[in-house]
């Protein structure tokens, strides 16, 4: 293995397009070129057609209706529309938002240039050691003014999954709609809107083997009775009813539908087995004298953060670079040289922060592969702690 290209174990941070997602969007490109609001030739019409499609199969792997699917550039923009559209459109009747310490930064810097330039006031739910809300201080956030409560489905470093039903039966009681980030979830896990009781959901193409530049809001049709109202973020075309202004990425877009329907193809064969790797993984890392962050609790099957005690990411990545590639955290934080918030926020210090990795499996990871990333992974640790 070793004149191949490093084994990829970084799927939290992009996928691979599907060769049938790519096969679906090569004729977007070429001869089906068309813009989806040309509404008065073939070429539009069967862009609009290809688009509909594809909104009819991202609604199906959530359990929506199509007609509640805005399609944007990415989760990133789909949760500032959700955020910020929200609180733009009901500001007058409280300026309150609810969050969490460990959500991703599309939520968190989103939260804060609300505190700072819109007057919003923002509690930041806490987590225990292993990733888990409280919901008890869930309760007690609410006040009269709280407008929304955005916790994530699954976090993007741990996998920790939040009692999403739960969350919304608690937002529902008090009348407050419920957003959340289910970005790392939705390629993996079965969705249904109805029954989780949620309001608006982002996700995104590429962490479902689909193309980057492709990301849907899901809006609820009727909350308490009434649709619930977002100011765009974007004006100059009236796109996707008003709401996203712009010339929408047919290919794309064509690309997301495909993968979220290759999805709920091998949705429960793929969860066994990813679970199955990712399980042989931290056996393998623990009896090493690791650390798996999060392991009590409820996590996607996929994912795996590992405290490496005594060797510092930073060391041991690059030593495993030229065969396995994998990330201390979020691809959105690595370059900033911090200890990752989500495990500061869990309680952790900077030197257990500094000295852990994420690992995550996915759709093309062979069991050679992952047995061969063991080996390494393995020798490495053992190497590093030697030359201490």
């Amino acid at each position: 293995m070793a004149n191949r290209k490093p084994i990829y174990l970084d799927y939290c941070a992009t996928t691979p397009c599907d060769p049938a997602v790519v096969e679906a969007m090569l004729p977007f490109f070429t001869t089906h070129f068309g813009n989806a609001s040309s509404a008065s030739h073939r070429y539009g019409w069967e862009a609009a057609e290809a688009v509909q499609i594809a909104r009819e199969q991202i609604a199906e792997l959530i359990h929506a209706s199509p007609d509640e699917i805005l399609f944007t550039s990415g989760a990133t923009e789909a949760l500032n529309l959700a955020i910020q559209g929200l609180f733009t459109h009901y500001h007058a009747k409280g300026n309150h938002l609810i969050t969490c310490t460990t959500e991703h930064h599309a939520v968190l810097d989103t939260m804060r240039f609300l505190e700072q330039y819109r007057g919003a006031k923002v509690t930041y739910l806490s987590v225990n050691a292993n990733g888990k809300l409280d919901l008890e201080e869930l309760k007690n956030a609410i006040t009269d003014q709280t407008l929304l409560i955005c916790l994530m489905y699954a976090n993007n470093e741990t996998g920790v999954l939040h009692p999403v039903k739960s969350i919304s039966e608690i937002a529902h009681r008090y009348g407050i709609p419920f957003l959340t980030d289910a970005t790392q979830a939705a390629g993996i896990l079965p969705m249904d809107v109805e029954k989780d009781g949620i309001d608006l959901m982002a996700i995104s193409a590429h962490k479902m083997y689909g193309p980057k530049g492709a990301g849907a809001l899901y809006v609820r049709k009727r909350f308490l009775g009434r649709r619930l109202q977002l100011v765009p973020l974007l004006h100059g075309g009236g796109q996707e009813k008003g709401m996203r202004s712009g010339t929408l990425n047919v290919p794309a877009i064509v690309g997301f539908g495909k993968a979220a329907e290759l999805v709920m193809q091998h949705r429960e064969t793929e969860y066994l087995r990813l679970q199955q790797l990712r399980d042989r993984l931290e056996k393998a890392l623990v009896a090493a004298g690791c650390i798996i962050h999060g392991s009590t609790e409820p996590r996607l099957p996929h994912v795996t953060h590992v405290h490496t005690p005594g060797i510092p990411s930073r060391v041991l990545i690059p030593a495993l670079a030229a065969e396995i590639a994998l990330s201390a955290g979020s691809a959105c934080s690595s370059a900033t040289g911090q200890p990752s918030h989500v495990l500061k926020a869990m309680g952790m210090s900077d030197e257990e922060a500094f000295s852990s990795l994420r690992i995550s499996v996915g759709r093309f990871t062979t069991e050679e592969e992952l047995q061969y990333s063991i080996q390494l992974i393995g020798n490495a640790i053992e190497r590093l702690r030697q030359a201490d």
